[in-house]
């Protein structure tokens, strides 16, 4: 059963991929930014699993 919780964390790692997917596809994309993003979605896959 999914929790109104894990469905919140669930977009938000979605909205994740979805914003380093967009910063990869830029000209000149902001390398810094994506590994930050990537370690957000990556506490956020840990916070998920957990429940």
């Amino acid at each position: 059963m999914q929790t109104a919780h894990r469905s919140a964390l669930e977009a938000k790692h979605a909205l994740l991929d979805q914003r380093i997917d967009d910063e990869r596809h830029r000209p000149m994309p902001d390398t810094m930014l994506i590994a930050d993003l990537k370690k957000q979605k990556l506490r956020l896959k840990e916070e998920i699993s957990a429940h």
